[in-house]
Order: C-alpha cells, then structure tokens, then sequence
C-alpha cells in the first residue's frame, strides 16, 4: 500500500477565506487517493500538530500533496511556520537530509544534492484568485510570463532539496471573480488519476 501525507494550509480569515473550496479539495483528494489504494493521513495546520509527528508522516509517505490557498502569492503564513519547524526537526533528526550534498572530499556535488527524501513524490494543489491568464503569458504584467512553479519555487525548493520528485501542480483559478468548482473538482479528479 503507498501513503500520502495531505497537508491542509488554510487559514480562516472572515468575508475573504473561510476554508470551503480548500477543504472540499483537500476531501477530493482524499477520496481519489484512497480509491487508488493509498491510505491517507491528513494534516489541517490550522488545528495544530505535533512537529515529531509531522517528521515521522514525511517519512512515511510515498506521495505528499500541499493543499493551500494562494494569498498574497504566497501559502498562507501559517504553512511555512509548519515548513519552518518540521524541516528543522527533520534536519537534526537526519530524517531529510544529510547536509546540503557537498562535502570537501568531492566538490563536483552539487548544492541540494543530500536529500533522503528520494523516491518521494510532492505536489501543490492550489487555489487562486489569479486568472489562469496572468500565467505564462510575458504580456501579463505582473508575473511577466512566469508560471504557477515558476512563482511557487520557493515552496517547491524545501522539497526538492531534500531529494522529493515534484509533479505538476494542480490550480483552481478565479475562485472569487469567476469560480468554476464543478469543473476544477473534475480536473483535480483528472489530474490525480494521472499521478
């Protein structure tokens, strides 16, 4: 049996993000998950964690999937205080990684190269107010052609440096002007069935 480790990084703000479009995916997930033979186990950040035990899910799991909301382009705060101190604590414990991967005896490795995470799997689904237009488009302005991996490395790079494979993120787009859930429920099922 392969375990996916769900991390929920909503955060509750009144009128703005209440949490129903991310915990109706992060429920999706669940369910085509296990439908594929995965067991779950699934973390919500906002209603606490034990930092050891977020240690010993990473380890554990085959597949991790980061379901979040995009606020101010970034997952909400309270994901990289999580980021902060389960990395941390994998680190000391030796569960993560061995060192960045160089060593003086042998400087051709490469930076990010001692992660013990390999053979692991990560995977953003997220949900935007952005259009799916403001992507990969250097006529758009603001992101001036960059893409959702492209604007999300930073959350990426804590995975990958630890030696996880990531896979295409999945993005819900325009989820206050012009939402769409019936269908981005369809393509999350989609998206999922082709992990």
């Amino acid at each position: 049996m392969k375990h996916l480790l769900l991390i929920n990084a909503h955060q509750f703000y009144e009128k703005i993000s209440t949490g129903k479009l991310n915990h109706t995916m992060a429920d999706i997930i669940s369910e085509e998950m296990a439908k594929r033979g995965y067991e779950v186990r699934q973390t919500d950040i906002e209603s606490g964690y034990d930092i050891d035990s977020e240690v010993q899910n990473h380890v554990w799991a085959d597949l991790i999937i980061l379901q979040s909301p995009v606020f101010w382009f970034g997952a909400p705060w309270i994901y990289k205080k999580y980021i902060d101190e389960v990395f941390t604590a994998g680190m000391f414990q030796g569960s993560f990684l061995t060192g960045d991967g160089r060593t003086r005896e042998d400087p051709s490795k490469q930076y990010g190269s001692g992660g013990l995470m390999q053979g692991k799997k990560y995977m953003l689904s997220l949900t935007w107010n952005a259009p799916r237009e403001a992507f990969g488009d250097r006529d758009q302005d603001l992101f001036a052609g960059k893409t959702v991996e492209d604007v999300f490395v930073a959350n990426t790079a804590n995975y990958k440096f630890c030696g996880a494979e990531i896979l295409p993120s999945f993005c819900c787009f325009n989820v206050m002007k012009a939402p769409e859930i019936e269908e981005d429920m369809a393509r999350l099922r989609a998206h999922l069935i082709a992990l």
